[in-house]
């Protein structure tokens, strides 16, 4: 079976070595990067990337900036390292597209618990159907495009997470909660005010379909489809 490749990107050398060995033991294939440059560069390089450990705090380009890019181009699952324990840096990371948040200092078997996680739901949301297509809105996951009648739409990461799961759930109500779960974090407890702002945009984007998100007063959301 082929080893599962990662890639670790962390300016502390200590840090690298010690995530590096912890999943090598769990048969995982490690590249290392020690700036946000060079992560890019190895990112590009090996399109075959099964997941990314990434740190905030780095030289040259910092972990925010290297998502921003990542997700420009690919939905490889990626764990954010921050020596912080700011709310504000863990929506941001969140809004960005980050799948897992972990605040040094971390148990090392943790973090391989949490990548083994992730990559099983990970793996379960690739065999799912690739292509949804509701009532004119098409929404491809690999290619990451939605089209409305034929029509591009500039959709945000989460904005296009929030349509991929309303239209996989369509006819069913959905919790906030629920959604914050599933579209969020599985283990993120935030405001659920924060669905509200972004269905709110994204129905403004789908135009006349945005229509089809109905709000179920006093529970959350159900998309007709």
């Amino acid at each position: 079976m082929e080893k599962k490749k990662i890639l670790v990107v962390d300016d502390e050398s200590r840090m690298r070595k010690l995530v590096k060995d912890f999943l090598q033991r769990e048969n995982f294939d490690v590249m290392e990067a020690q700036d946000g440059s060079e992560a890019l560069e190895l990112f590009f390089s090996n399109q075959d990337l099964a997941l990314i450990i990434l740190d905030v705090m780095m030289p040259k380009m910092d972990g925010w900036q290297v998502c921003r890019e990542i997700r420009a181009y690919s939905r490889v699952p990626i764990i954010m390292l921050t020596a912080r324990g700011d709310e504000k840096d863990e929506l941001q990371g969140f809004e960005l597209g980050v799948d897992e948040y972990i605040s040094k200092p971390f148990s090392p078997r943790i973090l391989v618990a949490r990548v083994q996680a992730l990559l099983r739901r990970t793996s379960q949301t690739d065999e799912k159907e690739q292509v949804l297509d509701v009532g004119g809105i098409r929404l491809d996951k690999a290619a990451h495009l939605v089209t409305v009648d034929g029509k591009n739409v500039d959709l945000s990461y989460k904005e296009f997470e929030l349509l991929a799961y309303f239209m996989s759930n369509a006819n069913l109500a959905l919790s906030r909660e629920k959604i914050l779960n599933h579209v969020w974090n599985y283990d993120y407890f935030g405001d659920a005010r924060t669905i509200d702002t972004h269905v709110k945009k994204l129905r403004s984007k789908l135009g006349d379909k945005g229509e089809r998100i109905r709000t179920i007063w006093g529970m959350g959301y159900k998309f007709e489809g």
